[in-house]
């Protein structure tokens, strides 16, 4: 379904209420999975990932579909390798093209039987799954933090814990981090030195947990603050002290205009149009966020240098291509800096067209919700696929809704 977006025409001041945050759900529903007792988990994603985690972790088949879950294929790869008996993985035409060897190379080092059905490194996976020994081995950590996370949350399992160590520069560390901390929460003792992480053998035993809310859902809250002059957003359901790498938002946005604190347990975004002349970031630990922020950066007509960008090609579609071409339909070019040997992408230029624009997503939840406010700018963007946000926001255009937006559903 493709909708048509539409603005308010005043000042946008509202509430929102954010749902749980889904890096936090799913890791909790793999932890309790593994723990000795059954506890609730509270304010849970409502998204069609921890849905299908939620789904495959109480069935009893052997074939098991993700869809286009990508934390959940990767998760439930090490859990079902560690879980007796049979289970065939697979997932959506995407997913059987988004690589994950790199996590089956290091499962099978620790002695796992785990084999390819169609293309060697990629779903859909055979896991004949059995008690691993565990050990000493290392992995690359530059492509994506979701395959450490995966082997470090069944290390305590395993009969001598593990001893990973980590080559090349850490991707994403503080989705790392909330793995182990959550993981601590729950009983499971480790050690950090370096690159080099130490999970010891043990038992998860947890007690009721409540999900904080998605910092990167509220990206798109901070870029429509930042677009539409003297706004003034409250987000409900964040912590100040938070495990999300993504609370990095403070920081980011208050270079394109927008002041953010708490007030109780209610952050507070208002604009106040001072904006940098020229952004630069590296989104090594919060990739999740580069989307929202270009296509802010395109709003404002800031240029930019986005850098750490190297996991956004294994998403669910090769998204700083998927920026530029429709970036392009704006008059904005999003290109790669071919001056440097890092992962750099460089924007120039002011949005300019001012005739219909049709963004596709690309089966991207991101890609909808990240244009979404350049409805502010222009009277006629067009959404393709909106409903591709239930992956990780299903009310999302329902929250926009209560700010003063409209969608209607366009036809062609």
């Amino acid at each position: 379904m493709n909708i048509l977006l539409k603005a308010p025409q005043q000042t946008i001041n509202g509430t929102i209420t954010l749902e749980g945050s889904k890096s936090i759900s799913n890791r909790l529903l793999i932890l309790r999975a593994m723990s000795e007792n059954n506890f609730e988990i509270k304010n849970l994603s409502p998204g069609d990932d921890t849905d299908a985690m939620l789904r495959i972790l109480t069935s009893d088949e052997t074939l098991q579909d993700v869809g286009a879950a990508g934390t959940t294929m990767r998760f439930l790869t090490s859990y079902f390798a560690i879980q007796k008996g049979e289970k065939i993985l697979t997932g959506s035409e995407r997913m059987k093209n988004r690589p994950i060897g790199i996590l089956v190379d290091a499962l099978k080092k620790l002695g796992a039987d785990i084999s390819y059905l169609e293309k060697d490194g990629y779903p859909p996976l055979r896991i004949n799954g059995k008690k691993l020994p565990g050990g000493k081995i290392d992995i690359r950590s530059d492509v994506s933090s979701q395959f450490i996370s995966s082997l470090l949350m069944i290390a305590p399992k395993s009969e001598k814990g593990l001893q990973l160590e980590l080559i090349g520069k850490i991707a994403s560390l503080p989705y790392l981090m909330m793995t182990l901390k959550l993981m601590e929460s729950l009983g499971a003792k480790y050690e950090m030195t370096g690159n080099t992480i130490h999970v010891f053998p043990g038992k998860y035993n947890g007690t009721d947990m409540q999900v904080e809310s998605d910092w990167s859902a509220a990206s798109y809250y901070y870029s429509i603050c930042a677009l539409n002059k003297n706004s003034e957003i409250k987000i409900k359901g964040l912590f100040k002290k938070s495990l999300q790498g993504d609370s990095v938002l403070l920081e980011i946005y208050n270079q394109l205009g927008v002041n953010s604190f708490f007030e109780d347990d209610i952050l507070v975004l208002k604009q106040n149009n001072s904006v940098t002349d020229l952004f630069q970031f590296d989104f090594s630990d919060c990739p999740d966020l580069a989307q929202t922020v270009v296509v802010t950066c395109a709003g404002l007509g800031v240029p930019g240098k986005f850098s750490g960008l190297e996991s956004l090609k294994i998403k669910e579609t090769d998204r700083t291509q998927a920026l530029a071409v429709e970036l392009k339909k704006f008059g904005v070019e999003f290109i790669h800096d071919t001056n440097t040997t890092s992962d750099t992408w460089l924007l120039k230029g002011k949005t300019i067209s001012n005739s219909e624009i049709q963004i596709k997503t690309y089966e991207d939840h991101r890609m909808a919700m990240c244009f979404a406010p350049l409805s502010l700018l222009y009277e006629n963007i067009i959404i393709e696929e909106a409903g591709v946000v239930k992956k990780s926001y299903p009310s999302f255009w329902e929250d926009l809704s209560s700010l003063g937006f409209s969608s209607s559903i366009s036809i062609g």
